[in-house]
Parts: C-alpha cells; sequence; structure tokens
C-alpha cells in the first residue's frame, strides 16, 4: 500500500489567495499540508512561485486549467507547471451541453482532449480530468466519465476522481474508484452533509465513509489526496484545518 500525500486544492481559499498570496500558502504549510494544487496563480511570475513553495516545503503537485487557456495558451501553462514542478495538468470542468451535448461534439472534444494530452506527454506531464456530478449523465447508455475514459488512453489522460461529486451523482464513491484502479493518481477530498442538503462539509464531518475510501485509495496506487471545499459555511481557513486535522486523526495525513 502506498503513502498517500494529502494537498489542498487553493480554489478552497480563492477570497484569502486573491488579498495576500503567499502569507495563504504560509498558513497552508503551518496547517502541515505537504501538497498544493492550483487554480491560478494570482499574477506571480513562476519563478518567483517557486521559491516560496521551496520555502515553505510545499509540493506543486498540479494546476487546474480551464479549457479555453488549454486551448489559447498551453505552451505558457505547460512552462509554469514545469517551472513550478508540477506533474500533472488538470482540466476542472467542462460544460456539459457544449462539450459532451451530443455524439458529434463528444467526438470533437475527445479529440481536443487527446491532442492536449499528447502534447503535455511530451513535455513529461500528466494531463487528467476532474469530475462533478453531471458526467455522470449518459450518452447512449453510458456515463459520459466512463466513455471519455475508454476512449483516452490512460498515459494522455488520467482520472482526478472528486468523490463528493460522485457521491452527489448517486454512485458508491469507493466502488467507482475501484473500477479506476491505477488510473487516479490524485483523488479529491470533499465531504457530503448528512442534513438533506447534500452541501459540502469537511472531510470527516459528513456522511461519506473516507477511512474505509483512502484504505481502497492507498491500495489502489493513489498518491495524493486532495482537499477541496467548493463552499464553506466556516472561514475557509478554519474548514481546511478541520479537514487535515481528521484525515490526520485517521493515520493519512
Amino acid at each position: 500500500m502506498s503513502r498517500i500525500k494529502i494537498g489542498l486544492q487553493l480554489y478552497t481559499l480563492r477570497e484569502l489567495t486573491e488579498k495576500d498570496f503567499f502569507g495563504t500558502l504560509e498558513k497552508v504549510a503551518e496547517i502541515g499540508y505537504e501538497a498544493v494544487e492550483f487554480a491560478g496563480y494570482g499574477g506571480i511570475e513562476a519563478k518567483e512561485m517557486k521559491q516560496k513553495l521551496d520555502q515553505l516545503g510545499l509540493e506543486a503537485v498540479s494546476s487546474h486549467v480551464p479549457m479555453h487557456l488549454l486551448e489559447t495558451e498551453l505552451e505558457r501553462q505547460i512552462e509554469y507547471s514545469l517551472e513550478i514542478g508540477a506533474k500533472f495538468i488538470m482540466c476542472p470542468y467542462l460544460d456539459f451541453n457544449t462539450y459532451f451535448g451530443d455524439e458529434d461534439k463528444f467526438k470533437q472534444t475527445l479529440e481536443k482532449l487527446q491532442q492536449i494530452g499528447e502534447t503535455l506527454k511530451q513535455h513529461h506531464l500528466q494531463f487528467g480530468y476532474h469530475n462533478h456530478d453531471f458526467e455522470f449523465k449518459k450518452l447512449g447508455d453510458r456515463y459520459v466519465l466512463d466513455r471519455l475514459y475508454e476512449s483516452i488512453p490512460a498515459d494522455l489522460l488520467v482520472a482526478e476522481l472528486d468523490l463528493y461529486w460522485v457521491k452527489k451523482a448517486g454512485v458508491d464513491p469507493q466502488t467507482y474508484l475501484e473500477q479506476y484502479k491505477g488510473r487516479t493518481p490524485l483523488i479529491h477530498l470533499k465531504d457530503m452533509t448528512g442534513d438533506g442538503r447534500e452541501f459540502f462539509a469537511e472531510v470527516g464531518q459528513g456522511i461519506i465513509d473516507y477511512k474505509a475510501i483512502l484504505e481502497t485509495a492507498s491500495a489502489n496506487g493513489v498518491q495524493y489526496g486532495i482537499v477541496e471545499q467548493d463552499q464553506c459555511e466556516r472561514p475557509p481557513l478554519e474548514s481546511v484545518k478541520m479537514s487535515f486535522d481528521y484525515l490526520k486523526s485517521i493515520g493519512v495525513a
């Protein structure tokens, strides 16, 4: 079983990074996170970002890069990722109707994603896709997400499974994680409230059995568990500390 490193998707702290990016990174490191996944760089040059990460002992594992930037400035995104030492670039979201709405759109999307994956591979970076719940709609008789991973080779597109959204779609997260054993180097960790709202919750504070899931993840070769909370009902720094503390309490962090 491999040890999973615990990172934070900085989108969770977006209001704080807008005001003080480096100060926020310092707080993330103080909590105990080992790695970060970016969702924008706050206008900071890559060399300066790398110096700060090294100073704090934080690993830049990945970046979420929107599709329009993947299509218009891929080389720039590649250069930045290489400079900060990231291993992955993830497509964080694709509008369902635009990219998956029918067979023709789906085919065009596959071609675009495979081409991006091939370019990243040439630079020794790995491309991946981060799901929400809507990719569990069916196109034909199959989930769009399954068809996506069946159509593009794993070396050109890995799965960054967001287990909250898997659960939200009515699919069992642990079973689905097993389905993509060996193809999920990163997973997103956020919990779900049990009060009927199915809202975002700190890891360990909701109804998703993360202790069992993380045992499966470790056995399946998951390298990083990335905490992300799209919206927080507490101050976001308090929320990400709660998630980290829970993961530490079960021997993961």
